[in-house]
């Protein structure tokens, strides 16, 4: 479900800093997603009258490249596509978002507890569970193609109010309200 939430993540970090004319939206150019995220993502800037800006990472060099860019492009803030890598390497996003100064959101809630802004994402939590109960019922004996597939029903919202005042944001009450954590 990572490509149909990344249309969400851009129309949240879009309602945060309304007065940005471009959002960068960084991928992973091997992603299988990749191509759906970058089309769902342009699809909400056009609805939302906003220049959408593609950046392109596989390592961390490319990742300090993209965000080095951000200032050429006039990019006012930054949706982060979701991928493993990008997971990994989240203290060099969040210490990158932080030197540059750009709003950026993310797909997991620990990215903003190392200090991101903001995340809009599945339950990791409910997601394991989920693989646990599953294997338990392989383990018993269910066959996995009569298993039915499930999808994540629960979304989380984070905001980190830290990140927002050091990059000078005030978060709208309609994104506090519908957060389901509030880091202060």
């Amino acid at each position: 479900m990572h490509a149909e939430l990344v249309q969400k993540r851009f129309e949240l970090l879009s309602e945060l800093v309304p007065q940005t004319g471009v959002i960068a939206l960084l991928v992973k150019p091997d992603n299988p997603e990749t191509g759906k995220m970058i089309r769902d993502t342009q699809e909400a800037a056009h609805t939302k009258g906003v220049e959408i800006e593609i950046l392109k990472a596989s390592n961390q060099g490319e990742i300090d490249s993209a965000f080095a860019s951000l200032a050429q492009i006039k990019a006012g803030a930054l949706v982060v596509g979701a991928d493993p890598f990008f997971f990994s390497a989240r203290e060099q996003l969040v210490a990158l978002a932080a030197r540059h100064a750009v709003p950026a959101i993310y797909d997991s809630p620990e990215i903003v507890y190392a200090g991101g802004l903001i995340s809009y994402g599945n339950n990791g939590i409910d997601i394991w569970r989920g693989v646990g109960i599953y294997t338990g019922r392989i383990l018993k004996g269910e066959k996995p193609a009569d298993l039915p597939v499930q999808q994540p029903t629960t979304f989380e919202l984070v905001v980190n109010l830290k990140t927002a005042a050091a990059l000078g944001l005030t978060v709208p009450p309609s994104i506090l309200a519908r957060a389901d954590e509030i880091i202060e």
